[in-house]
């Protein structure tokens, strides 16, 4: 029964098969064709069995491997490596069906790659989930087939394996040291001028490339023959604060990522920049109530608690309330901190509703509020109208797109800062808020 549920007739049989019986309805008409169509029944019964032998000799071993990532990296491509090696004298095609997690609802997955006699053979597919959780594979299978193409032989490797999809750390890699660098126009991100003067003396050090020529130092100049600078120092270890809301708000999709999972991705990456300008970073979410907090602090292992944290994040999407969250803000957050809160609000009545708890907590904090743009919109203000209707939706669509800028100038009116952002943007642009606020000593 082993070998039978080993054994599988390839198309190229099939086709064969089909030949021979076009050519048997082709000799009722054509006698002299009937004995030629015989012979040719032999001979594809003979190949086949030398195809079977040829794959199924007991010497004949095959061995492959799934590679993957400890941990996906939500909303982002993550690779799988798969790896063949043959034990077969001849080369052999080999037709990969993985069993793939089911959250991708890939239905038709299959890769075929050559692999020479005794030869080994890698190779990478994609992957990119959209969806914070467990992922699990199932078995790799691979069906062998000799160059007579008649039939395959299964092989099948592995017992399933489950693969954690965190949030986006491949864009933490990728802004990692963009805080520091002297070129941030290539990421998006400008540089702010400093208003104030909240840097203290830290050394003497010689003159390089990049460093401010305002900060030379003529006498250790002239003394050591050679540009010295004085060198400076930010204040240190302010508390940042990022709050997600995980409400219905946050449930629009873009991309297939939820609103709610660019905003926990944004704050892994702004997280890792917080702490490297030698900030304390803290975060929590809300609905209902305030969840997975994560006290402000600066020390090895912070980032590691943050991304369990957000790795952790659930939600059913209610309503959110502001009211609690502003209870929790006054009774746990008693210095002063720059919060980021990363909600959405679509209308300026939304606004207003929640607008008391947002000035409430403006009068302790320093507090951003960050929120979407409706891209969906986009397409409808942009497309020239041809009839009533078509108007109708472009009026409604800018009408819409117009109350997201009063919103912005509400906040505005009572010192509360706002960014109001795409999407694909929300992690340059909450970075840029962060650096400026630095950089202006607004804190």
């Amino acid at each position: 029964m082993k070998f039978f549920k080993r054994l599988y007739l390839n198309n190229f049989f099939f086709y064969l098969v089909s030949g021979i019986v076009a050519c048997f309805i082709a000799a009722y008409f054509l006698p002299v064709l009937y004995n030629a169509t015989w012979l040719l029944v032999y001979i594809l019964l003979a190949f086949l069995v030398i195809d079977i032998l040829l794959l199924f000799a007991t010497n004949q071993r095959f061995e492959a491997e799934r590679e993957t990532v400890e941990k996906f990296s939500n909303g982002d491509d993550n690779s799988v490596t798969i790896k063949m090696q043959s034990g077969y004298s001849f080369a052999v095609t080999a037709k990969v069906i993985d069993e793939i997690p089911i959250q991708f609802q890939v239905r038709n997955f299959s890769i075929s790659r050559k692999v020479k006699a005794g030869g080994t053979k890698s190779f990478e597919y994609k992957l990119r989930p959209l969806e914070r959780g467990e992922y699990y594979f199932g078995r790799l299978n691979i069906y062998v087939r000799s160059p007579l193409q008649l039939v395959s032989r299964r092989f099948t490797f592995g017992e399933g394996q489950m693969v954690p999809n965190y949030p986006s750390y491949i864009q933490l890699r990728k802004y990692d040291l963009i805080a520091f660098s002297n070129q941030l126009s290539q990421y998006g991100l400008k540089k702010i001028r400093k208003l104030g003067h909240t840097m203290e003396f830290e050394q003497i050090k010689e003159y390089v490339s990049g460093d401010d020529i305002r900060t030379i130092n003529w006498k250790a100049t002239a003394k050591r023959n050679q540009l010295m600078v004085n060198q400076f120092q930010d204040e240190r270890s302010q508390n940042v604060y990022m709050a997600i809301d995980k409400g219905r708000v946050m449930k629009m999709p873009f991309e297939g990522l939820s609103l709610l999972d660019y905003a926990i991705n944004a704050t892994l990456v702004l997280s890792n920049v917080i702490l490297k300008k030698q900030d304390k970073a803290g975060m929590f979410a809300f609905s209902k109530r305030v969840e997975n907090r994560v006290a402000s602090e600066r020390r090895t292992s912070q980032m590691q608690r943050i991304l369990e944290s957000l790795y952790n994040i659930k939600t059913d999407f209610f309503e959110s309330d502001y009211s609690r969250l502003y209870a929790d803000i006054k009774k746990n957050i008693t210095q002063r901190s720059l919060i980021l809160l990363y909600t959405n609000f679509e209308t300026l009545d939304g606004l207003n509703r929640q607008l008391p708890y947002l000035k409430g907590i403006a009068k302790n904090h320093l507090l951003v509020v960050i929120f979407f743009e409706n891209t969906e919109l986009d397409s409808l203000i942009n497309k020239s109208a041809t009839n009533v209707q078509e108007v109708y939706d472009k009026v409604i669509a800018e009408k819409f797109a117009f109350e997201k800028r009063l919103i912005v100038n509400e906040l505005m009116k009572y010192g509360i800062y706002s960014v109001l952002t795409k999407p694909e943007n929300l992690t340059i642009d909450s970075i840029n808020k962060y650096l400026e606020i630095k950089a202006r000593g607004a804190l």
